[in-house]
């Protein structure tokens, strides 16, 4: 029987990196908002490269796992459904944590155009739409990069 630690759970991988993602968006956000760079649109930017990693690494772990073969359509599974588990959970924290801090609320419904017309769950479910669909975009462009298996006929 094989040694099936928690990183080496093949069945696991985009819970396993999905959490990564979410928590090292979680600690991106703190380190922001304590050095009072939260409202600075533009650094939401970088979180592409937390994304990027995660995914990377689910993709690379899933290959470990399975004797070095990844399948174009499993790989497109395992980056897209990674970056749905670290998009969400990182949602679910950001209502939580807007919900109990209601100054940083009450400065992003001033500070954005659109701001009148948010609450916490339409900024969170904003946030789960945008890190969804640029763990759509990473994870197709990343395919073109990592080596995957060839179609035999």
């Amino acid at each position: 029987m094989k040694n099936l630690n928690l990183w080496n759970r093949p069945d696991r991988i985009p819970e396993i990196y999905g959490t990564l993602i979410a928590l090292g968006l979680i600690v991106y956000f703190f380190v922001m908002y304590a050095l009072g760079l939260v409202h600075i649109i533009e650094l939401r930017l970088l979180n592409l490269f937390i994304m990027l990693g995660g995914i990377y690494s689910a993709m690379k772990q899933y290959k470990r796992t399975h004797a070095g073969h990844l399948n174009y359509f499993r790989g497109l599974s395992i980056g897209v459904a990674t970056s749905v588990i670290g998009a969400s959970t990182f949602a679910a924290f950001l209502l939580l944590y807007l919900k109990a801090d209601q100054n940083l609320m009450a400065s992003i419904i001033e500070r954005e155009p659109m701001g009148r017309f948010l609450n916490e769950y339409i900024a969170a479910a904003a946030v789960t739409l945008e890190g969804t669909f640029s763990g759509m975009t990473i994870t197709y462009l990343l395919l073109n990069y990592v080596e995957t298996d060839k179609a035999t006929m």
